[in-house]
Formats: structure tokens, C-alpha cells, sequence
């Protein structure tokens, strides 16, 4: 696979530019790590799992934070590395890349379509209760969102940055914002309208700290994974972050402390104000928690935040999968129109390309017009996808403490574990997607998705291939 390679100060038509700043990087990373799995997708883990919930994102959590301290090591051992692709297929072999590449792509397709699905689901707090939208027009709000989105991501990867960094800061300031206000109404045992009180205690008053025992605890990991989705997004901003060296390591150490904060501080705040047993599968516990309380203003200033939020999650996917077609596209594993950078340096291509895909999620809008059951479905296929990828980055960590061993001696920002605790997170990743076996709905998505890998195969084997094929055969001549 062809590496492009350039400096700092290079400012070339034909490559992506480093034009995200350490201002962008850091939101960008806390922007990835609070995403829709965990303002909608909460509902329905506290459903499963009860306060339970806590002790999953804590678990989730600290091997998350391995496995990104393993990326990060391997993309400051070679700043050649512009994404996940570049590192496999160097390290892994060309099927790896291509596999991670393709995947990688259609898990953030995914994650669009399951974004379309909550932007339905809370624009209808607006409506009056019992009235919902029409399919057409679920249809045409997806089909105006992914518009709008690609709007943004065709102008400047900084104008990329800009806007993610004031989405991150609004979502932050919003958990903040509960959990210091869900704070004061437990410490001064607040009583809501329906007569609850808020106290610690509603954490363990109904049925314990785990409530649905171990069945429960279990299911729980499902959505609770699907909330880390774009954790990793520091991968595929690494061919676009300015001082790698500095920035990566900050954005990368930070994450237990945004993980403590944003999941386990702001969860423990809505359970203890809202009994979890009174939580709603179907709605985010953070705006119920101020409709609970009374608090109808809160509510839709919550109800808007979280849009927001789920339109930040979709913005993301959209520029990552456009650099990884980027990726592919370079190395000859797709269509050579997705190399192709506009005058602003951005890959105008592989963002159409890929828009007209998470368009399809409109149609998924009109034949499942049931707003959760589409959410989960496509979160499902999606977390699968991620699982494997992730495993994948732990591989190519132990093939690179086998086959580059000097570049681990010269580390700077060695993974704590090493070998051992990679064992350890692909352990984790496994029995994850046994875990997706437990659920029917979940199971369901278990099932579709080895026609992926089918047709990765065959267009491996009918397209990439022939064509490396090509290439070999020209330079000999």
C-alpha cells in the first residue's frame, strides 16, 4: 500500500492538511466519547440493567481507555500512518485494510441511520401526545438532516473542527448543568409532582444495585457499547491534528476522567432524582429526569441539547468515513474518484459518497417507521462492526511489538500492560458480541451481519485484487 508522506509545512492540493488545532482535537475526543448511546440509548440500558448501568460504563470504560492507549502508541510510532487502513494493512497484511477500511466506513453509515432514528424520536417531544410523524415525513427530516450535514463537512476541516468543538462544549456544559442541578435536588431531597423524593437511595431502594441480577447486567453492555462509538475518532483525525506528538497523548490520557464524568457522575445523578424503575425505555432519561421533576423548561432545553448532540455524532461519522474512503482510495482498495480532494482540501467525493448511503437510512425511516425499533437495529449491526474493528487495532498492536520492536524501545507513550492487557481487551471484545446473542433484537443483527463479510470477500477477491494484480505487472515492465 502506497504511504502519502509529507511534512508539517507542507500544504499540498493532493494530501489532507493538518488544520486541526489542540483546541479542536480535545472537544473532538469529548465530543466522540458523549455520543447518542448515551442520551437515548441510556433509557433502555437503565431499563435492562438498572443502576447496575454504572458499574457496565466503569467496566467499559477503563478497557476502552487501553485500547485507545494502544492506538495512540501506534499512531505516534509512525506519523505515516494517516488512518486505521495505513496501520493494518502495513502491519496486519492488504485484507486486514481493507477490511478495517470498509468496515469502519459502513459502521459510521450505521451510526447515521440509527442518529436519523433518534433525531425522530426527539424531535417528537414537540408533538402533542399521541401524534407522531408521518413515514414520509420521518423520511424528509433524515433526508434534510444528512443534507445539512453534508453542507457543513464540504467547506474546511477546520470549519469541521470549529463546529464540532461548539457542539462538544454545549453537550458538556449541558451534563454539567445536570448534573450540578440533579445534585441540589438530591441533596434537598426534592420532591416531584408524582410524590418521589430524590435520594442516593433510589439507587439500591428498588430491588438492589442489581435489580435484573445477572441476565440483566449482561444485556446491559449491548447499548451501553454502542454509547463508545467514536471513542477512536482520534484515529482518523490524526492525518489532520497539528503536533501529534503533544496533542494525541492529551486527548488520549483524558479519557477516564471524561468517562467518570459524563456516563457514571451524570447517570448516578438521573437514577437517584428519578427512581430507575420509572425511567422510559423509549425517551432520554436526561430530558425525563426534568419533566419528572416539573421542570418543563429544562426539559426543552435538554430536548434540544441532545439534538444537538445527535447532530454532532452524525457530523462525525460523515468526515470519518470520507477520510477512510480517502484511505482505501490511496491504497487502491476503492474507486480512485474518492482520492480526489476539493480546492479546500477536503475529499468532496467520499463526503457524497457516503451522505447518499446514510440517505438510505430515510428509507429505513419509511418501512420501520417504529423510531426504537430502527435505533436499535442499526446500533446492533453497528456495534458489531466496531467490536470488530476495535479488535482488529489490538492486533496490530501485538504485531507491532512483534515486528517493530525498536519502535516500541523508543516510545515515548507506551500502552500501560502492553501485550498482556491487549489479551485482555480482545477478551472483553469477545464476550461482548457473546453478549449480543442474549437479546432477541440484538441477536437478529448477530445474523445479518456475516453478509458483510461475504461481501467483503468477493469484491476483495473480484475487484482489489486484480487490480494490485495490474499495478505489479506495470512497474515490472
Amino acid at each position: 500500500m502506497t504511504t502519502v508522506r509529507h511534512s508539517e509545512d507542507e500544504h499540498s492540493s493532493h494530501d489532507l492538511q493538518r488544520k486541526l488545532s489542540n483546541r479542536h482535537l480535545q472537544l473532538i475526543a469529548i465530543g466522540g466519547a458523549i455520543g447518542t448511546g448515551l442520551f437515548m440509548g441510556s433509557g433502555k440500558t437503565i431499563s435492562l440493567a438498572g443502576p447496575s448501568i454504572l458499574f457496565i460504563y466503569m467496566i467499559i470504560g477503563v478497557m476502552f481507555f487501553f485500547l485507545m492507549r494502544a492506538l495512540g502508541e501506534l499512531l505516534l510510532a509512525n506519523l505515516h500512518y494517516k488512518s486505521f487502513v495505513d496501520m493494518a494493512h502495513d502491519l496486519i497484511g492488504p485484507s486486514a485494510g481493507y477490511y478495517m477500511g470498509w468496515t469502519y466506513w459502513l459502521g459510521w453509515v450505521l451510526v447515521g441511520i440509527a442518529d436519523l432514528a433518534a433525531i425522530i424520536n426527539y424531535l417528537g417531544f414537540w408533538l402533542p401526545d399521541g401524534v407522531s410523524f408521518t413515514p414520509m415525513g420521518q423520511a424528509l427530516i433524515s433526508a434534510g438532516c444528512v443534507l445539512f450535514v453534508l453542507a457543513l463537512n464540504l467547506l474546511t476541516v477546520r470549519l469541521f473542527g470549529e463546529v464540532e468543538f461548539w457542539f462538544a462544549l454545549i453537550k458538556i456544559l449541558a451534563i454539567l448543568g445536570l448534573i450540578a442541578i440533579g445534585g441540589f435536588m438530591v441533596f434537598s431531597h426534592f420532591q416531584a409532582p408524582t410524590g418521589t423524593v430524590a435520594s442516593l437511595s433510589n439507587l439500591w431502594s428498588s430491588g438492589g444495585m442489581f435489580p435484573k441480577g445477572t441476565e440483566g447486567f449482561l444485556a446491559g453492555f449491548q447499548i451501553a457499547v454502542f454509547a463508545f462509538v467514536g471513542v477512536e475518532l482520534i484515529g482518523t483525525t490524526a492525518a489532520e491534528t497539528k503536533d501529534p506528538k503533544k496533542n494525541l497523548p492529551k486527548a488520549i490520557n483524558a479519557i477516564p476522567i471524561r468517562i467518570i464524568l459524563f456516563y457514571v457522575l451524570a447517570l448516578l445523578v438521573v437514577m437517584s432524582v428519578t427512581p430507575w424503575n420509572m425511567i422510559s425505555a423509549n425517551k432520554s432519561p436526561f430530558v425525563e429526569l426534568f419533566l419528572h421533576a416539573g421542570i418543563p423548561t429544562s426539559a426543552i432545553i435538554m430536548n434540544l441539547v441532545v439534538l444537538s448532540s445527535v447532530t454532532s455524532s452524525m457530523n462525525s461519522g460523515v468526515f470519518s468515513t470520507s477520510r477512510m474512503l480517502f484511505g482505501l482510495s490511496r491504497g487502491g482498495q476503492a474507486p480512485q474518484a474518492l482520492a480526489r480532494l476539493s480546492k479546500r482540501a477536503v475529499p468532496a467525493n467520499g463526503l457524497v459518497f457516503s451522505c447518499l448511503f446514510i440517505m438510505a437510512g430515510a428509507a429505513l425511516q419509511y418501512f420501520v417507521p417504529n423510531t426504537i425499533e430502527a435505533f436499535t437495529l442499526a446500533s446492533s449491526l453497528c456495534v458489531i462492526l466496531f467490536i470488530s474493528v476495535w479488535g482488529l487495532i489490538m492486533v496490530c498492536y501485538l504485531r507491532y511489538r512483534k515486528l517493530r520492536p525498536e519502535l516500541h524501545a523508543q516510545s515515548t507513550f507506551k500502552m500501560p500492560g502492553g501485550i498482556w492487557m491487549s489479551y485482555v481487551v480482545l477478551a472483553f471484545l469477545l464476550f461482548t458480541l457473546v453478549i449480543l446473542a442474549l437479546e432477541p433484537d440484538t441477536l437478529k443483527a448477530l445474523y445479518v451481519s456475516p453478509l458483510w463479510l461475504l461481501i467483503l470477500a468477493v469484491t476483495y477477491q473480484l475487484l482489489y485484487k486484480p487490480r494490485i494484480k495490474r499495478l505489479k505487472q506495470l512497474k515490472s515492465s
